[in-house]
């Protein structure tokens, strides 16, 4: 396999400045005088000028507490903060970042693409070479069409479906996430969500009044009203939830059934699960795919693929309307480009194994502590369930996980050197970087961690 060397590079870890402090060689990326930054400062001074100090809302550690780490750089599977601490990134940019951080292979395609100009605002041979990969990789494309986001592909893909099919309805899956996309916004559960009430504030009724949400792993029944059904092949957004078997074939079939469109949200498991994406590893075929993450080589990225004829029906030569300013983006297809070079069958076999070995240990290290936790894995995915054993396979299962048990994990973790997505619902992400020996120093921090987050509870 192509697998690469991470470098001891703790010993140039240097503290970051917010300002040039005056100190000869200190710029805004690194302090070598007396300013030195710490995470505190920075997040506060944040949330004078960013809502919540964050430009996601998972970034503000509402759900865990306390504040988060600044981050200044990143290499390898490493991030340092802005105080010089480095930890194991287990975030990996929630998937974005599957070869490493800072590969040289992106490094360099970026350098030199930044050369040439950062933004045309025409097409560029690099756009049409990254959609030709795709379509090469994922057997239900024969189109692609990108953009700059997963939720501008999800909106896209919804316009789409509901402009080819001259239907409304639009089915999806409780627990499921497809982006800050109005019409996909609607609020798991059961009573609310069958009535098609919005899940956050400033989505109308009327905007979701078009949307079923149904159980994940459960086979709907559907009607000649409904345009399109969207589902997370793998369920990465409560936990690592898989599908059971006959669930995505079912769709396929009762999709085929009326003539409504299955569309995958392939965002996270897209070029993450296999060299073809989900697609691939449960040989089930969908109409339209929505990509992101991986395909921008950490950069900004959407996409949405899918049979000629639907795809065609966007505009300028159909009556569905896409454009963007920033799609496409030298920049970031650069860097797709050379991530998706890097990636062929043996990466996934690797990392796949990487992914079981993360999950045994840290299962290890929660049982040698009496600390109640699960790690589903599915390939290259791996979960975290805290207070519950059996495995999951719906929303309402997921959320009886311990959410509080997660947060004492989780800062348990930190202060040991290691970073986690603070939720308890996101998956951990491995990748070329996180060799057997970062691997078994996670273990090494997890059996400290989960000792002390067992002994929190008592």
């Amino acid at each position: 396999m192509r697998g690469i060397t991470i470098p001891d590079t703790t010993s140039r870890a240097v503290p970051f400045c917010a300002d040039e402090c005056g100190a000869a060689g200190c710029t805004p990326t690194v302090c070598v005088g007396a300013g030195v930054a710490s995470n505190e400062v920075l997040f506060e001074r944040s949330q004078r000028v960013i809502p919540g100090g964050v430009n996601s809302s998972i970034r503000a550690h509402r759900s865990v507490g306390g504040s988060p780490i600044i981050v200044a750089r990143a290499e390898g599977p490493y991030i340092w903060d802005v105080e010089g601490t480095r930890y194991i990134d287990l975030v990996q940019s929630y998937g974005a970042v599957i070869v490493g951080h800072a590969h040289p292979a992106v490094t360099q395609a970026l350098h030199s693409a930044a050369a040439d100009g950062t933004s045309y605002g025409a097409p560029t041979a690099r756009e049409m070479k990254l959609a030709e990969l795709i379509v090469e990789r994922v057997r239900s494309c024969d189109q692609v069409r990108l953009m700059n986001s997963g939720t501008e592909a999800t909106s896209t893909a919804v316009r789409l479906a509901r402009g080819f099919t001259g239907r409304d309805r639009i089915v999806t899956f409780a627990g499921n996430f497809h982006g800050a996309t109005d019409a996909l916004l609607a609020t798991g559960g059961s009573g609310v969500a069958t009535l098609g009430l919005p899940g956050t504030a400033g989505v109308p009724a009327s905007a979701v009044s078009e949307t079923l949400v149904v159980p994940y792993n459960e086979v709907p029944v559907l009607d000649g009203t409904v345009a399109a059904v969207i589902v997370e092949p793998v369920a990465a957004n409560m936990g690592v939830v898989a599908p059971v078997p006959g669930f995505l074939a079912g769709l396929r079939a009762e999709c085929d059934r009326v003539g409504a469109l299955l569309v995958f949200d392939e965002v996270i498991t897209g070029f993450r699960l296999d060299v073809g994406g989900a697609q691939s590893r449960f040989d089930v075929a969908a109409d339209l795919t929505t990509f992101g993450k991986v395909i921008g080589g950490g950069l900004p990225v959407g996409g949405l693929g899918g049979r000629r004829e639907i795809m065609e029906t966007l505009s300028p030569i159909g009556p569905v309307f896409h454009s963007g300013t920033l799609s496409g983006n030298p920049l970031t297809t650069a860097a797709g480009l050379a991530v998706l070079g890097l990636l062929d069958e043996d990466v996934y076999m690797e990392l796949s194994a990487r992914a079981r070995r993360l999950a045994a240990v840290l299962r290890d290290a929660c049982l040698a502590a009496r600390f109640p936790a699960q790690f589903p894995v599915v390939g290259t995915l791996v979960g975290m369930v805290c207070g519950r054993l059996e495995a999951v396979r719906n929303f309402d299962e997921a959320r009886e996980t311990d959410t509080a048990a997660y947060a004492r994990f989780f800062h348990a973790m930190r202060s040991l050197g290691v970073a986690m997505a603070p939720g308890a619902y996101e998956a951990i992400f491995v990748g070329l970087g996180h060799d057997d020996d970062v691997i078994q120093a996670v273990g090494a921090a997890a059996e400290q961690a989960a000792r002390v987050a067992s002994s929190a509870a008592q």
